[in-house]
């Protein structure tokens, strides 16, 4: 699944290929990617006609910025965006196509059909879900080592599980949880509460500069993901743990493991990382 870095590099290239785009026709082949609202041609009705001006992100979610409307994405496993003119031909997995007056369109292609839609009124998207009661994102000013170590106070679930549940901290899955966990020194399974105030300052840290690096390289890429123009992230030519089982520790030579933890595979140095 598309993380933080994945999905910034997404939305800075949307927004150069659909910036002022006015949109002219909907089709949508697989409703259930449409969540809200829960008719399809309401959905229709909504955007034919508004003009795309902006293209933020929230954690993992893209956010369409329209005249009038709001149109929350998310990627899910395999979702991609693109934009092609409106005669070239597409595949089985294409669900969703926004026609615009220039002619060309943006694809939504998602060959597992995970992928969400979520249309709100302008000002009201942060108000229900899915972006209520996320966490603050990890290169604003509401995040800082000492708001992380009060969440993580309040919990004696595994620190995994606390990174990977977007309360804490949005935009983190499964890759640049283990990155960062790593880096800081932390085993995934120690107790969130646990953790000194030293040790969250250091996660704090390589959550930040993790995050930071990835969004420079593009992201990472693993398993299908490219971005809306087809290039890819070369982050993962810098991870030291994620996918790396069997092979040496950068750091100290010993042989990487995988388990899981919470439910999710995960990477390890069992000497840098000792769960002490």
């Amino acid at each position: 699944m598309p993380e933080l870095p994945e999905v910034e590099t997404v939305r800075r290239t949307l927004l150069k290929l659909a910036k002022g785009k006015t949109i002219q026709d909907i089709k949508v082949l697989w409703p259930n990617i449409v969540k809200k609202p829960e008719e399809v041609q309401q959905f229709r009705d909504a955007l034919i006609g508004q003009r795309i001006y902006d293209v933020g992100r929230r954690g993992k979610f893209l956010k369409i910025y329209l005249d009038d409307y709001v149109l929350v994405s998310h990627l899910r496993m395999e979702g991609r965006y693109g934009l092609y003119e409106r005669e070239e031909p597409y595949d089985k997995h294409t669900h969703v196509f926004f026609e615009f007056t220039d002619g060309t369109e943006l694809r939504y292609r998602d060959v597992r059909k995970f992928g969400t839609m979520h249309l709100f009124k302008k000002g009201e998207e942060e108000l229900s879900p899915p972006l209520a009661q996320l966490g603050p994102e990890p290169f604003s000013d509401q995040f800082t080592p000492a708001a992380l170590y009060e969440q993580l106070q309040k919990t004696n679930r595994k620190i995994k599980a606390v990174l990977l549940d977007q309360k804490a901290v949005v935009g983190l899955g499964n890759i640049y949880v283990d990155e960062a966990l790593f880096r800081a020194g932390i085993h995934p399974e120690r107790t969130a509460n646990q953790l000194n105030k030293e040790e969250v300052t250091k996660l704090h840290q390589e959550i930040v500069e993790t995050l930071k690096e990835a969004v420079e390289k593009g992201g990472s890429t693993i398993r299908t993901y490219v971005n809306t123009q087809g290039e890819i992230g070369m982050f993962q030519l810098q991870l030291f743990v994620y996918g790396k089982k069997g092979e040496a520790c950068q750091r100290c030579g010993t042989a990487i493991e995988k388990m899981v933890v919470s439910g999710r595979g995960t990477h390890i140095c069992p000497q840098c990382q000792r769960l002490d």
